[in-house]
């Protein structure tokens, strides 16, 4: 294992990124959505994803040059168009659009269409949170999982997040869950690291249970709660897909397919928490809701009971202070990436082997 700084990090993503012709502002946000993820150990959508968005700005399928437009439909309503560039910079225009709605009227809606994959949802969340918004964060994707009942890939593993302002606790509330039982991502990163993955994560392409991630690729993912799973990837669908023009019903592209573009749809909320009483009492609300989840009685075998988002706040803390653990093999594929761009390789640290007495 080796580990890396937060700041070495976003300016080898960003040397990376400028090196595919991606505008130096543009790269600046990419960058930072992708390490924040690192930081927050969701690193199944961190910078180990540059490969992957490298290889589809060769391949042609991702415009790296794009930015996007924004339209203004009514004072509460607007729409984004990703004109094939990375989601990162469509959700973030979104989202501050959004943002800026609601500081004027209490809520902002944005649609999002012609977008591509986002990374983690949570810092689309996070930047709601630091305008002192609460937020929904819908967004599409690739098929991946059957419908209920099916058992072909047809909806994708897609996230529903949301968040909403810290009173004194200093923990925000924030979700961002895929409505598989894992996310798919952690797959990938089973397979990049060599490692087998639990049994009820996915079938293989003839319906079995298998630990085998490549197997699991080939196969599908499984909905957790069964037809409750099904029944909130295809809600993605709908306000993500549907509701913006973008593609749906299985058709948004896999971003490990180069042959066409991915158009990925993004639904974004902002609310002004303070809409129905002050935001002192809001405030003292979420402290009181934060220390019933955290302080509830605990079962058999549970140390600690955390608040949503709580256990990520409580992982950047420690990777701002430690560094961000890669293993070998990720960082010599970060490094390949380096070389065909031809900027400088990223530094890593190796961690310290531990030795037992």
């Amino acid at each position: 294992m080796y580990h890396v700084s937060d700041s070495n990090a976003r300016a080898f993503v960003e040397q990376v990124l400028v090196g595919n012709g991606v505008p130096k502002h543009n790269a600046i946000i990419v960058a930072r959505c992708l390490v924040e993820a690192d930081l927050r150990g969701v690193d199944t959508h961190g910078m180990n994803r540059i490969p992957s968005y490298m290889a589809r700005i060769r391949e042609g399928v991702l415009d790296a040059q794009a930015s996007p437009t924004i339209r203004r439909i009514s004072p509460a309503v607007a729409q984004v168009d990703g004109h094939n560039g990375f989601g990162f910079l469509a959700a973030h225009v979104g989202m501050a659009a959004a943002v800026d709605m609601a500081k004027n009227i209490g809520i902002g809606m944005v649609s999002v269409k012609h977008s591509n994959h986002f990374g983690m949802s949570a810092w689309v969340v996070q930047q709601a949170l630091d305008a002192g918004m609460m937020s929904l964060v819908f967004t599409n994707s690739s098929p991946a999982l059957p419908v209920w009942g099916g058992k072909s890939k047809l909806m994708g593993v897609s996230p529903i997040a949301a968040g909403a302002p810290a009173g004194k606790s200093g923990r925000p509330f924030i979700v961002d869950m895929a409505p598989s039982v894992a996310a798919r991502g952690k797959i990938y990163k089973a397979l990049r690291r060599g490692d087998k993955i639990p049994g009820e994560w996915a079938l293989d392409k003839d319906g079995h249970r298998t630990d085998n991630p490549a197997k699991a690729l080939e196969g599908v993912m499984l909905p957790m709660g069964g037809p409750k799973g099904s029944a909130i990837a295809i809600m993605m669908d709908v306000f993500s897909g549907v509701f913006s023009g973008s593609a749906f019903a299985g058709h948004v592209t896999n971003p490990y397919d180069p042959s066409k573009p991915a158009d990925v749809g993004h639904f974004l909320v902002a609310i002004k928490p303070d809409l129905f009483m002050i935001i002192e009492e809001f405030k003292k609300r979420m402290d009181y809701l934060y220390q019933r989840v955290v302080g509830s009685n605990k079962m058999s075998g549970v140390d600690r009971i955390y608040f949503p988002g709580e256990i990520e706040d409580l992982n950047k803390e420690k990777r701002l202070r430690d560094g961000i653990p890669l293993v070998e093999a990720e960082i010599r594929a970060l490094n390949e990436e380096a070389k065909r761009a031809r900027v400088a390789a990223l530094v890593a640290t190796p961690l310290p082997v531990k030795t037992h007495l």
